[in-house]
């Protein structure tokens, strides 16, 4: 049975051998998700897509350096994608940036909405997103990571540059930061956390 690690493993192999099509169709596999990620960062699509091409052309440029056995090959772009989001962060001078779009993983750049309409499309209210927009860069990439990017705390510690303990400890901070937000006085706290709990 053919499964989707033997699939990449192929196209990772063709690409690295010059092949233009498994490079076209590594691209249309893995560039929704790390548009998606950089969306979410960035709060721009057009920086978003930037990013994902900026992405895709330093992992092509170092993909002989890419090792399958450390990591899987979303972890690795991922990881690229987050550090292209902070240097165009720090390019710009932001110090927090509002994450207020988000990417279907359907397609990029053409359904990418709110991400209010999309919390609100799942009964979430505004004020949760409010909160995870107040929480730090760290905490953001860490939990947009869990919960956006689906990675295990391995995986984003790779990502954001840490180990899988101080992973799971920033998502861990940056949940009990969200707890601690949407608990304030006169807060409808028992829908926002059992909205939080659903992500």
């Amino acid at each position: 049975m053919y499964n989707s690690e033997e699939r990449v493993t192929d196209l990772l192999r063709a690409a690295l051998g010059g092949d233009d099509s498994a490079v076209e169709a590594l691209f249309r596999q893995f560039s929704p998700a790390v548009f998606r990620l950089a969306a979410s960062l960035l709060n721009d699509a057009d920086d978003a897509e930037e990013v994902t091409q900026d992405t895709f052309v330093y992992a092509l440029k170092n993909l002989g350096h890419y090792d399958p056995a450390r990591s899987a090959l979303q972890t690795w772009l991922f990881t690229i994608a987050v550090s292209r989001c902070r240097n165009k962060r720090r390019r710009k001078w932001l110090e927090t940036v509002p994450l207020a779009w988000f990417a279907r993983h359907e397609s990029r750049r053409g359904s990418i909405r709110s991400l209010e309409d999309w919390l609100a499309a799942r009964g979430v209210q505004r004020e949760l997103w409010a909160a995870v927009q107040a929480l730090s860069p760290k905490l953001r990439e860490a939990v947009l990571l869990r919960f956006v990017g689906d990675l295990p705390y391995a995986e984003i510690g790779e990502a954001v540059g840490c180990g899988a303990k101080a992973a799971e400890s920033r998502v861990r901070t940056g949940i009990v930061a969200l707890r601690k937000q949407l608990a304030a006085p006169g807060a409808p706290q028992e829908e926002w956390l059992e909205a939080l709990d659903a992500t």
